[in-house]
């Protein structure tokens, strides 16, 4: 066997040294559920005596924790199909639709468009805290959050437009 083979071999199946990491995401998602599970607990525990406000605050909390765990399944199941192996379960009934359709330019678009909507949710967490006295954050802070949010916006409308552009480019 030629040293080439033997390296292009070696090179081939260290895409099984990502595995470990998509598993140790499976545990992030396990992360995330017990906090989730701790402040339901807690919304549901000081509903009776919890401002509307501080409510709807705690619920945004659930639905950015929601929102990130969906970032990670897709993380998961797109980079190790992209890059680790096929997951062969073609015939589950609850495979999602989207699930080995997705390629890396896919992957990168679903991906921003979460980050969007998690920096969205942070954003309306952060103007509602905005008003309650004792809260509030310097116009700075507020400055920067608009910034680092509208800069996400752009960098997905920007990775759209260079789908497109290498789209339409036609290939050699």
């Amino acid at each position: 066997m030629k040293t080439e083979e033997i390296i292009e071999k070696l090179v081939f199946k260290s895409r099984w040294i990502l595995a470990p990491m998509y598993l140790g995401l499976v545990g992030g998602l396990v992360c995330l559920l017990i906090k989730f599970g701790q402040e339901f607990l807690h919304i549901m525990m000081t509903v009776v005596d919890t401002p509307e406000r501080e409510i709807v605050l705690s619920i945004l909390a659930l639905v950015d924790m929601t929102l990130v765990a969906n970032l990670l399944i897709m993380v998961i199941f797109s980079g190790y199909e992209n890059f680790v192996s096929k997951i062969d379960i073609d015939n589950h009934e609850d495979k999602p639709h989207w699930m080995g359709k997705v390629d890396y330019s896919g992957l990168k678009l679903k991906l921003i468009g979460s980050i969007v909507a998690i920096s969205a949710i942070d954003l309306l967490k952060a103007f509602m805290h905005a008003s309650i006295p004792g809260q509030m954050l310097t116009n700075t802070q507020m400055a920067w959050m608009v910034g680092i949010h509208a800069t996400f916006i752009i960098s997905g409308v920007l990775f759209a437009i260079m789908d497109k552009i290498a789209e339409d480019t036609p290939h050699h």
